[in-house]
């Protein structure tokens, strides 16, 4: 029977027997596109481009599933119904002529325009970033339809691009009224009144180290060694929970926002201005209330005792990673005359962090080396350097005190038996860790343990051995798409990829909500305010933390990965014909990716290389030629050329500039 005969059959017949299922549509730029069931548990359902019935992405849909006996694919079937619309807006460029325009959705799953009339235009100018109310939907015939109701940015305006995809999203950078004024409300300056009860560390040397664009500094540290030879390292934390009352409109904004965005060089804060920036911000020289956790330190890197207090501080200095790192590991003596008080404190913490790091490394935490890309844009928006972003000495340092801190302070609370939002990151499957094996074996690389039951500390001594090795990129990069992905929950079910049974999230109360709510959980705590009753209700607040902030953390990791894919296609565009080197990082039938130095990645499709036709063999991650036996492997280095960018779908096409043969 002809194929194109059975689809159109497909979407237009039902028959006796037929089976249907009810889920969300997942919808991909291609027009194809995924139904996640609603109940049923047999797996997602996929939708070709002609079963769609009008379908935009996230509809709750009806789904009539085809037989086996006319599909190659395990579930595979046509909508039949559309329950629910999930898209009553899009934010889009608008494209106008004299009496009619069309929106061009931001949001690549949003594949046809929407249909504006003049009289819908509503102001709108071509190139206008804006959201378009949709009026009609689509159908089999005929395109979506709607109306202009909101200018997010005008042609051209520095930053447009990034305001549309924040309203993608449905994010904005606004607070309401309310919140403001409770925000206003607390920033004032430190009463005399709010520091009883609280122990005064405003005599000790203890300051902060982040990077040198932070305006939310939620963090200090102080450090000494003890006469026992043991360490002393005290973690000083933003009391933010002093000025976030639970309930409040405060409180439910940042419940409801989860966590801070950070988009290059706009920030949605998940507090107003005026505390994250503000009165919680340690910054130098003011008085700010804390929330402590001391440490006593063995050279072993073990905690042997540890107190958690509430506390104000006077903080020495705002460090900056770049000039502790160049104390540290350039001896820049004009920088050590500079802080001459506090550099003696730097040196004991770069030898206390390298115990911890030790540590850590003994019981199997793993260390991933990937490089992030840092992005400045001119005042125009528009992206001028894409580098690698440097993480130094400094930035290890800080990361290690903050690792401990939040594991003494899990597990201070698993031996409590109270609640907690605990940060959990379950081990892999069995499956992708076969998987794993079998790619590590093209490497004479051995996976040890059982496969059921892989011990972290195995997976680290791969990292090991390849570290320094021109494989190393690819083997970290394939081992970290083996891992679950962490989240939010308030059973203590330990964190795989550090190693750990206890682990949550305490240090950053500015920008996270599980660490605020921790925080309110620790203060009740040490003042004794914590009953069955109280339990009971706190029980019920850290889950719906948990879910909430999980789901949120999800869609800001979402978003910055949007803008930076964004402003990465927009940079390449300016270097079109370039040469660069990389590395092999992808591949798959249709061609591989390549990613080059300032972490940029790219494709090379198979249409780009007429000398051989190329088969694909998935187990071995490579590409090889029938005639030439030429190998396009995983790990391999190879130089290309920007042959072409396409911004909207943020696609950028690599060719192959010249590269080495291998033989099979």
């Amino acid at each position: 029977m002809n194929k194109n005969f059975m689809i159109k059959n497909r979407n237009t017949r039902s028959r006796a027997g037929d089976e249907f299922v009810r889920g969300t549509l997942s919808k991909h730029r291609k027009e194809f596109g995924f139904v996640v069931p609603e109940t049923d548990k047999n797996g997602d359902i996929f939708i070709p481009p002609p079963g769609m019935k009008g379908a935009m992405h996230g509809d709750f849909v009806e789904v009539r599933l085809v037989s086996r006996a006319e599909t190659d694919r395990a579930r595979e079937g046509v909508i039949v119904k559309i329950l629910k619309r999930a898209v009553t807006e899009v934010v889009g460029t608008f494209e106008k002529s004299k009496r009619f325009g069309f929106v061009v959705p931001e949001d690549r799953r949003i594949k046809d325009d929407i249909f504006v009339t003049k009289k819908n235009f509503n102001d709108a100018q071509r190139g206008d970033k804006v959201v378009v109310e949709i009026t009609k939907y689509p159908d089999r015939e005929n395109c979506a339809e709607g109306r202009i109701i909101e200018i997010i940015s005008r042609a051209g305006e520095a930053g447009g691009d990034i305001k549309a995809l924040i309203r993608q999203y449905n994010l904005t950078q606004e607070f309401p009224e309310k919140v403001l004024a409770e925000a206003d409300f607390a920033a004032n300056l430190v009463p005399a009144e709010q520091l009883t009860g609280r122990r005064d560390l405003r005599d000790q040397v203890i300051f902060t180290i982040d990077g040198a664009d932070a305006k939310d500094l939620d963090d200090a540290v102080s450090v000494a060694k003890l006469d026992n030879g043991n360490y002393f390292l005290g973690v000083h934390i933003a009391d933010v929970s002093h000025y976030v009352a639970e309930g409040s409109a405060l409180d439910k904004e940042a419940l409801k926002r989860g966590t801070s965005v950070y988009l290059i060089d706009q920030v949605i804060p998940m507090l107003p201005k005026a505390l994250s920036n503000g009165i919680c911000s340690l910054n130098p020289k003011v008085d700010r209330l804390t929330l402590s956790i001391d440490m006593e330190i063995d050279g072993r890197g073990k905690v042997l005792s540890h107190e958690i207090y509430e506390s104000v501080i006077n903080s020495n200095a705002r460090m900056i990673y770049d000039d502790v790192s160049d104390m540290l590991e350039r001896n820049d003596e004009d920088l050590k005359i500079q802080y001459d008080e506090i550099y003696p404190h730097l040196v004991i913490m770069n030898e206390l962090a390298g115990t911890l790091r030790k540590a850590r490394q003994d019981r199997g935490s793993l260390d991933f080396e990937f490089d992030e890309a840092y992005i400045t844009l001119n005042e125009f928006g528009v992206p001028e350097t894409i580098v690698t972003a440097e993480r130094r000495i400094a930035n290890r340092m800080i990361e290690e005190f903050m690792l401990i801190a939040n594991e003494t302070i899990a597990e201070h609370f698993y031996w409590m038996e109270t609640t907690c939002v605990n940060r959990i990151h379950e081990s892999p499957s069995p499956e992708k860790i076969e998987e794993f094996k079998r790619f590590l074996r093209s490497f004479n690389i051995q996976l040890k343990g059982s496969t059921e039951s892989i011990h972290p500390k195995a997976l680290n001594e791969v990292l090991g051995k390849v570290e320094g090795r021109p494989e190393e990129h690819v083997v970290n990069t394939v081992m970290l798409r083996s891992m679950k992905k962490a989240f939010y929950g308030t059973e203590c079910d330990g964190h795989f990829g550090l190693g750990v049974k206890y682990y949550c999230h305490f240090t950053s109360p500015i920008r996270r909500y599980p660490d605020l709510i921790i925080h309110r959980i620790i203060k009740e705590a040490i003042h004794g305010r914590i009953d069955d009753k109280r339990y009971k209700s706190l029980k019920k607040k850290t889950d719906t933390a948990a879910e909430i902030s999980s789901a949120t953390e999800r869609q800001a990791q979402e978003l910055e990965r949007e803008v930076e894919r964004l402003k990465k296609a927009e940079y390449m565009s300016y270097h079109i014909g370039e040469v660069y080197g990389g590395v092999i990082n992808g591949v798959a039938s249709f061609g591989f990716f390549v990613e080059i130095e300032n972490t940029i990645e790219g494709m090379v499709r198979l249409d780009f290389i007429d000398d051989d036709y190329y088969d694909y063999e998935p187990e071995k991650y490579r590409l090889m030629g029938r005639r030439t036996h030429r190998i396009f492997a995983l790990g391999d280095k190879i130089t290309i050329k920007v042959h072409s960018v396409d911004i909207l779908n943020r696609e950028i096409n690599f060719s192959i500039y010249q590269e080495g043969r291998k033989k099979k």
